[in-house]
């Protein structure tokens, strides 16, 4: 075999060996990526099961400690009013009308201010408790009359030496000076009696002018014959001064319960001022209704509802935060009390039936300093703070407490070490999530350090 035959057969055995070390590596790749990427169905349970977990911790603070009750409340006024005149001054108008119109919803206003007008009379606020429920007329006694006093005189008319209760002529006078002020004549009382012109007092007057005259022609008769009375004629005399007598008794009585008066639809008397008018119905020309306006007077106060589980928690003197989302106004309160029995829904029964929630127990939340007016009607958040520690205290998340089958409540305490310690502690007040401790027994436990809370995987 000649030389250029042998390196022939030499180049194709080496390039042989080339191709089966080549494929060599590719066998050797595909079984690597097959290795890695393409598993058997017992590798890939395997592989999809839970990692290693890991311990959730939380530190262990000193705060004060409050547990709150979150709420919504409405402002009111302690006395409200509705505007509804009626009594004998309307009684004699066939249809009445409102003629004018003096406030307008949302103003506040002044003792003795005229709200409305009625077939041209006033209808006006004065201070007092006592709701009107009749005519103060002169010669009247009770507490009203009282009251109407004590309003007169706050407006500065004087009841001279009228009694308390006692409707005189001092309080004539101040009832006088009070409708000349406001601009309108006054009522009087007295009228639509018997006697001349239907005025008791004009028909007493004229008895005892009557009386008077008759008297004096028969002693003046006898005078002019010089001569002694006759028996009969003395008689006489004597009845005509008896007469005369009982003339002016009457005509001092009608007096007395006649003068300037204040109608019961005239008059409305609210607990304090600057009051204010909640709504205002009546319109110029309309019919007097049910409800002319809503005046309301006194401090505002705000009632909440209470949950039955939020009851219990919740007690007089606690203090209580107020935020008015419409306006940002934030004041600060206290409960003023709480019901007992749950107040019914305002909803109509068919509602209540598909909301047997819908019924609260009545908080009442008086602000330490005054609401400002815009708040009246708003509704509004009442945060109140049902239990507080008073103090810092330490303190841990709720989740970090653990109750054992023997009744005792320890925590977990996670060492740098990664060593986990087991401490028995006695829970206080909870409040935001966390849970005031205190460690008994004497165990160590700081603040700063971390406490088992849970698990993460």
């Amino acid at each position: 075999m000649s030389n250029s035959q042998e390196s022939s057969g030499l180049s194709r055995r080496k390039r042989a060996v080339a191709a089966l070390a080549a494929g060599a590596v590719v066998l050797a790749g595909a079984a690597v990526w097959t290795s890695t990427f393409v598993k058997s169905p017992a590798q890939a349970a395997a592989d999809a099961g839970p990692p290693a977990p890991d311990i959730l911790t939380a530190p262990v603070e000193r705060r004060v400690l409050s547990d709150t009750v979150v709420t919504r409340g409405a402002v009111s006024a302690s006395q409200t009013v509705d505007i509804a005149p009626a009594g004998s001054a309307l009684a004699d108008a066939t249809t009445p009308v409102v003629t004018k119109v003096m406030v307008r919803s949302g103003q506040t206003f002044k003792a003795g201010r005229v709200l409305v007008e009625i077939s041209g009379r006033p209808v006006f606020a004065l201070p007092g408790k006592l709701p009107v429920y009749r005519d103060l007329k002169p010669g009247t006694h009770g507490n009203d009359v009282r009251q109407l006093q004590e309003a007169l005189r706050t407006l500065g008319h004087s009841t001279g030496t009228d009694a308390p209760g006692t409707f005189g002529p001092g309080t004539k006078q101040a009832v006088a000076a009070l409708y000349a002020a406001i601009g309108y004549e006054v009522v009087a009382a007295g009228g639509g009696g018997e006697g001349e012109g239907g005025d008791p007092v004009s028909a007493a007057r004229g008895q005892v002018k009557q009386a008077q005259r008759q008297l004096d022609e028969l002693i003046n008769g006898d005078a002019d014959k010089a001569e002694k009375v006759p028996e009969n004629d003395a008689t006489a005399i004597r009845y005509a001064r008896e007469d005369l007598a009982e003339a002016r008794t009457r005509l001092s009585k009608a007096e007395e319960v006649a003068g300037p008066m204040v109608p019961a639809s005239e008059v409305v008397f609210l607990s304090g001022f600057p009051a204010r008018v909640d709504a205002m119905t009546a319109k110029v020309g309309g019919e007097v209704g049910e409800k002319l306006a809503t005046v309301s007077a006194g401090q505002l106060v705000i009632k909440g509802s209470l949950g039955a589980q939020e009851k219990d928690l919740v007690r007089p003197g606690q203090r209580v935060e107020v935020l008015s989302e419409v306006y940002g106004d934030e004041v600060s309160g206290t409960v003023s009390s709480v019901a007992d029995t749950p107040a019914a829904s305002e909803t109509d029964d068919k509602d209540m039936a598909a909301d047997p929630g819908g019924q609260g127990y009545t908080v009442v939340v008086k602000p330490k300093s005054a609401l400002p007016a815009r708040l009246a009607g708003q509704d509004v958040r009442l945060t109140i703070e049902a239990a507080s520690s008073g103090e810092k205290v330490l303190v841990v998340p709720v989740s970090a407490l653990s109750a054992g089958a023997d009744s005792r409540t320890t925590v977990t305490v996670l060492e740098r070490s990664g060593e986990r310690r087991r401490i028995e502690v006695r829970p206080g007040t909870s409040g935001d999530g966390y849970t005031e401790i205190t460690p008994v027994k004497g165990a160590r436990l700081v603040e700063g350090d971390k406490v088992v809370v849970g698990v993460s995987r």
